[in-house]
């Protein structure tokens, strides 16, 4: 048996490090959780602002004294010559936005453009030098995933939480009452001013747009992806709305009876039954009636509303589409020419 040595036990023990060689305090205790957290705020932090608003009609300051603001939320830059995207609840009817930087300064912005129903806004400060956050995908995006929220809860700028993708693939209802597809939902802490901030990935890449939270759960927070958001960046800065096509219909959704699912092999037992037509539109022109159900476009099952305004998008314009419909005990076939929508279709 080889023989125990004292001595060369207290060598070893020497070498160890004292706490004068340690490095400082947490430096080496730093998980991977925690570099991912911290770096992702540190790449994208300096790119999101706080967005205040003020009324319209009357100069933010009057006698003297500030006027009350109409509302605040966040966004973030996402090109250097000062383009922001928002959401379209944070800006929407303001008269004055002023916006202020993680460095202090204040700026402020105009208006180029929102879309209610997707909740989006861009505005702009006319200045430039500014770092923008990187844009990844949400195509990618997986249920677990860590990922962080970044703006100004109550004001409280620059606050960081993180949290996981708790879905993907979800529907949330607009102001403007179409539905917005492919939300993100995480747990992400979101409160009031959270709104227009980055939700970002571990990589440092904005893969969503904060936008909206269940004011009687908690952990139930959404975030609009960010292929939504490219999508409508580009035509909001291009034509300073986006582009999407109208029937001129108003339907209501409906069962279809089963007989008559049978008696046509329709994919569907709902649809959309046509309850106003709108005098010299797309649909009139193409014989649509009060009383037919709409079941398909373009092949496509229609089951509800919010189908038909998923399909009408803005390719379909001037574009010739069939539209199947059940007329009293007949299955037809029409050709329609979707027009480009105005604001409130």
């Amino acid at each position: 048996m080889k023989p125990f040595h004292l001595l060369s036990t207290v060598e070893n023990l020497s070498d160890s490090p004292t706490a004068a060689d340690r490095p400082p305090y947490g430096e080496g205790l730093l998980d991977a959780y925690s570099q991912a957290v911290i770096y992702a705020s540190e790449k994208v932090g300096p790119s999101v602002v706080n967005i205040d608003v003020y009324p319209k009609g009357r100069p933010r300051k009057e006698l003297g004294a500030f006027l009350p603001k109409a509302g605040s939320g966040s966004g973030f830059f996402f090109t250097p010559d000062g383009f922001i995207l928002t959401n379209s609840h944070v800006v929407h009817g303001a008269g004055e936005m002023e916006v202020a930087l993680l460095d202090g300064r204040s700026h402020k912005a105009r208006l180029i453009g929102e879309d209610p129903d997707s909740d989006l806004a861009v505005i702009r400060i006319d200045a430039s030098g500014f770092q923008p956050a990187a844009l990844g995908t949400s195509r990618h995006l997986r249920v677990g995933q860590l990922v962080l929220a970044i703006g100004s809860p109550l004001g409280f700028q620059a606050t960081v939480t993180a949290g996981v993708v708790s879905a993907l693939g979800r529907s949330l209802r607009s102001q403007s009452g179409r539905l917005i597809d492919n939300v993100i939902q995480t747990d992400a802490a979101l409160n009031p001013g959270n709104s227009g901030g980055p939700l970002v990935s571990s990589r440092g890449e904005v893969v969503g747009v904060n936008t909206a939270t269940i004011l009687s759960a908690q952990g139930l927070c959404f975030a609009i992806g960010v292929d939504t958001a490219k999508r409508v960046a580009v035509q909001l800065m291009k034509y300073g709305r986006v582009r999407r096509s109208f029937i001129g219909v108003g339907g209501q959704n409906i069962d279809i009876p089963r007989n008559i699912v049978r008696h046509f092999g329709l994919p569907v037992e709902k649809g959309v039954l046509v309850v106003a037509v709108e005098e010299e539109g797309p649909a009139r022109r193409a014989g649509l009636r009060e009383g037919d159900v709409i079941v398909g476009f373009e092949g496509l099952p229609v089951e509800s509303m919010d189908d038909l305004h998923r399909f009408l998008t803005d390719e379909r314009v001037g574009s010739e589409s069939p539209l199947s419909i059940i007329r009293r005990s007949e299955k037809l076939e029409m050709r329609v020419v979707p027009a480009e929508s105005r604001a409130g279709r």
